[in-house]
């Protein structure tokens, strides 16, 4: 089966950036170039539901195969949290900064900063589900390091480096962060469906 197009379930612009700077053999498109503007309710209490939920909204509404992803940060010392809830962990309408913020009051005097980043990635095609997974380890720091990237990735650095992910190049962080990881599967599966 043939084709060069596929769409990223997400109104989110970092994400898409981070997406098309990943893939190289298929154009990725993403909500506002399909004229959606809606929220899409994450509703699932996995990683792998929202994922899931995300792709099935928008395969339903266009027809068109579509990929969403759904990420979570789990702290140890906070028995896994934020989880599932990453994105709106300060609130229902907060912001990065904000959940940052909360991640390093909570752990403001606890010594074991150990976390994990995990990213489930649903794939819809042709009707079929399949999923693909990536996690990284690291640890939070004290404090925010870096300017680029999104979310939490000031305050997370993967085991191995010196460097927080918002101090990393698109290109390093895509070769080995949770959703780089992710997606290189999902690549892997969609150029083995083109080839077969």
């Amino acid at each position: 089966m043939k084709f060069n197009k596929i769409v990223f379930a997400t109104g989110n612009p970092n994400k898409l950036k981070e997406i098309n700077a990943a893939i190289k053999s298929f154009k990725i498109v993403g909500f506002k170039d399909l004229g959606i503007n809606e929220e899409i309710p994450e509703t699932g209490i996995t990683l792998k539901e929202n994922a899931l939920q995300k792709a099935k909204y928008v395969y339903d509404k266009t027809g068109l195969s579509c990929f969403s992803d759904d990420t979570g940060l789990e702290i140890e010392a906070l028995n896994n949290r934020p989880g599932v809830y990453s994105a709106m962990y300060a609130g229902p309408s907060c912001s990065s900064e904000n959940n940052m913020q909360k991640v390093l009051k909570e752990l403001y005097s606890i010594r074991n900063r150990k976390a994990k980043f995990k990213t489930v990635i649903a794939l819809i095609l042709n009707g079929k589900e399949y999923f693909f997974e990536g996690g990284v380890n690291g640890d939070i720091l004290k404090e925010k390091k870096g300017s680029d990237g999104f979310g939490y990735d000031p305050i997370f650095r993967p085991n191995g480096y010196n460097e927080t992910f918002a101090q990393m190049s698109i290109g390093l962080k895509n070769k080995i962060s949770h959703r780089g990881i992710a997606v290189k599967k999902l690549v892997a599966f969609l150029n083995q469906e083109e080839l077969g």
